[in-house]
Parts: C-alpha cells; structure tokens; sequence
C-alpha cells in the first residue's frame, strides 16, 4: 500500500502492465500453504494501513462514477458542483482517485475547502491518479479498498458508470437493507441514465418477489445538483424519514429471510 498526502496538484502514476495482487490471490497454487497463509499477512496489513490513513477522515461523503466521463460532459460538470455543495458543508469527499466522475468529484471538494481523498487501485495496466486529490492510498485489492469506501462515508452518490459502479451501488444497497450500515442515503444522478436499471428492478425483480417496494426507496434519483446534495444533508442531519425508509426495507427482508415451508 501506498499513502501520499499531497500538497498542491500533481498527477501521481501507477504500476506498470503486470498481475496485480487480487490476479495472484485468485490464482491456484499447486501448493497453496507456500502462498495463501502469508498473502493473509499482507491483507491484513494493508486493511490496518487504509484505517490509519483514513482515522481522521470526519463527514464523508463517497462518490462513484465512470472513470470514462469527459470533462466537457454535463454530468461531470454535476458532479463537480455536487461535490462542491457537500464541500462547502464540511463534507469531506471520498472517490476511487481516477479520472472522469471521481476527477470531478475531487475538484469540487478542493474547490469546497474540505477533504479530497482517493484511494486508487492496483490495475494491470497503468493507473493515473487524478490531480484534485489531498491524501491518496494505493491498495492491492478490492475488496479491502471497498471496505473504506463504506466505513468512511455516511452516504453515496452514484454517477453514470460501468460494472465497477454496479458493483459498488449494489454492495450498499444489500448492506442497508440487510441492517449492516444505517442512515445511509444514495443518490443516483441522473435519471435518463438509471431509468433502464430502475423499469427493470420495478417490472421484473419486484414484480418476481425478489425485491420489496421499501427496498426501491433506499434510492433517491436527482438531476440537479442542489437537490442531490441537500438530499444527503438532510438525510444524514435529520435521520428519522431515512431510518424510517431503512426500517422498512430490513422488515421485508427479515419476513422473506424468516419463512419457512410448512
């Protein structure tokens, strides 16, 4: 792992083309106790380096989005102004430390005045950091490097993004309604954008029962920046409409996860 806290803008490059630690750890090993049992070590290392990187952190906000996003595009001119309104409330902002949403997320934190953190990712091709960021942390593995966007942040804001944004807009959305973080907004930016995921969650997973209807109000779709942000402050400042909404949802998965067959 690698931490830098930054002074003033600079672009910081990643490792060049070569199997990264998460393609190791996957791999299988003819004998394993040569491996495995010490790559433990070294996980663990780096969970305790993010936490101590990350222990002064305050209110965060983390922030996704595809690292494809241009900065001519009006959805990372929203992000920026997103961001800068969490900023300005003292908000410290939290990306994945790379171009497009997450560069925009980070310049409009720099421009609020609070935190601007990315923690960035080894990757099998080069990986450049973007230059808003005041304190990076270069991580191994994912899976560890997830865990701090959740730990860290009190809610989240999702972009247009790809499978990497899925997977972490999913993530917190099983964790809120399975009860394991609490008062925790979401805000989807967007709405032409999330219209497809959100027709098909309504008309195929809650129409086949594997979702509940308080499950799809654990998400708050916007397309102005004010209302996006205003959104998440007053859910986090005022919590009883959001636990209300997170209540529901834990309800309807304690009653699907508690039937049994006669």
């Amino acid at each position: 792992m690698r931490i830098v806290k930054h002074e003033g803008n600079r672009t910081t490059s990643g490792q060049a083309s070569r199997p990264t630690a998460d393609e190791r750890f996957l791999e299988s090993e003819k004998d394993f106790t040569q491996t495995d049992p010490w790559r433990v070590f070294r996980i663990l290392s780096e969970f305790v380096e993010g936490y101590e990187a990350m222990a002064e952190t305050g209110r965060a906000v983390t922030v996704f989005g595809s690292a494809r996003i241009e900065p001519d595009s009006p959805v990372y001119k929203s992000a920026v102004e997103v961001c800068r309104l969490l900023s300005e409330k003292g908000f410290s902002i939290i990306t994945g430390g790379g171009p497009g949403i997450m560069e925009a997320a980070n310049k409009g934190a720099q421009l609020g005045g609070s935190g601007s953190i990315g923690l960035n990712i080894e990757l099998p091709f080069e990986q450049h950091l973007n230059p808003y960021t005041d304190l990076s942390v270069q991580f191994h593995y994912f899976f560890v490097r997830k865990t701090m966007f959740l730990k860290y942040a009190e809610g989240f804001v999702i972009f247009p993004g790809g499978f990497g944004t899925m997977d972490e807009l999913f993530e917190a959305l099983t964790l809120i309604q399975t009860g394991k973080v609490r008062n925790f907004p979401v805000v989807l930016f967007d709405s032409s954008y999330w219209k497809g995921l959100l027709d098909w969650l309504r008309q195929t997973m809650l129409a086949k029962g594997k979702i509940s209807t308080e499950d799809l109000d654990l998400m708050i779709v916007s397309d102005d920046p004010e209302e996006a942000a205003g959104f998440l402050i007053d859910a986090i400042g005022k919590n009883g409409k959001r636990n209300q909404q997170e209540e529901g949802a834990r309800e309807a998965a304690r009653h699907a996860y508690g039937r049994r067959k006669s």
